[in-house]
């Protein structure tokens, strides 16, 4: 008899096991609190998790990101495909889907369509308030955290229960800081995607989560937890009485995004397709240095910069925080696709 679950189902009740087993969690990102919430949740025994990201493996994730190896860096495999080969070994149980893609306002709702709890493991503004909305569209719990340096916040969002994220930007301090400009440290990482993961377990158990917004400095030994309930907004353009959702409009997509202390910037194409990435490489061999490429991505040397290019179509250009540098050297790559 498989007792896998054994220990935790003595905690939990062989119902709440079943019900965690029969949950879906859709983790919107793959890095350090998206690995290691992503870990937690498989080990747990959840029975569906998809994970996204637009990412791949470098080097410095290593430090923190606990699904990745150096293999994973070296081939620069993407990390959503990554997490899933790792998880897999861990659990062959459950189903694990990866999904390599930039989420934006236009995608995002088919993405989360039929999840129990969506977990917020982004390291960006834009991207949590489109996961915001999204998610309190329809109806989806959202367990927002984030971590840089030695601080960490979790907060969990009960549709039509707890005020949104949209609700709180006000009184949430609006700090520039991220992990590329000042750094962060593996063990506010665990504490919290351990905190967001135990909201995840307990939603799945349908067991009541408070509206408490928890935040901690491990460094410093502080933590503070502070009830929101009072800061529900009734005229909130996510979750008040005329809810407009304006992150998923059209005209609230951008199509360039600089990666915040990365020297890189984002280039979206305006349309969705498939790029042939091996004769594209043929193509380019002439014109690139240092080429990778594997079933996802070309990462390579063009001109005075290095680009990862994806196979639908986005790319990363790195050594500029110019988005009309980027587009220009986007450009001109792109002219070899079509030669």
């Amino acid at each position: 008899m498989n007792n896998r679950y054994s220990r935790q189902e003595l905690f939990l009740g062989k119902e709440g096991q079943r019900k965690v087993g029969g949950g879906r969690v859709f983790i919107l990102g793959a890095g350090a609190l998206g690995s290691s919430s992503a870990e937690i949740l498989a080990r747990a025994g959840v029975g569906e998790l998809t994970i996204v990201d637009r990412d791949y493996v470098e080097w410095s994730n290593l430090q923190r990101q606990h699904l990745f190896g150096e293999k994973d860096a070296e081939d620069k495999l993407p990390k959503a495909f990554a997490a899933k080969k790792r998880l897999e070994q861990i659990n062959s149980e459950i189903n694990i889907y990866s999904l390599v893609s930039d989420v934006h306002g236009l995608n995002i709702e088919e993405m989360i369509k039929g999840h129990d709890v969506v977990v917020d493991a982004t390291d960006n503004f834009e991207t949590r308030l489109i996961a915001n909305d999204a998610a309190v569209r329809h109806g989806i719990p959202f367990i927002m955290s984030s971590c840089v340096a030695s601080y960490g916040t979790t907060f969990s969002i009960i549709p039509g229960k707890t005020p949104c994220f949209h609700c709180l930007l006000n009184h949430l301090p609006m700090d520039t800081m991220t992990c590329e400009t000042v750094g962060v440290i593996s063990p506010i990482v665990q504490i919290v995607s351990a905190t967001q993961a135990a909201q995840v377990l307990k939603i799945l158990a349908g067991e009541p989560v408070k509206p408490v917004l928890r935040s901690i400095d491990v460094w410093q030994d502080e933590r503070a937890e502070i009830d929101v309930t009072q800061l529900k907004n009734v005229d909130c353009p996510t979750c008040g009485d005329r809810a407009t959702y304006p992150y998923l409009q059209y005209e609230n997509q951008t199509k360039s995004e600089v990666l915040c202390g990365r020297e890189a910037v984002q280039v979206r194409p305006a349309t969705t397709g498939t790029f042939v990435l091996e004769s594209f490489s043929e193509r380019l061999r002439e014109v690139t240095t240092k080429p990778v490429i594997n079933s996802f991505l070309i990462s390579c040397g063009f001109e005075d910069h290095r680009i990862v290019f994806f196979k639908d179509g986005r790319a990363i250009v790195h050594g500029t925080n110019d988005t009309k540098v980027a587009r220009t050297v986007y450009n001109r790559f792109l002219q070899y696709y079509a030669e």
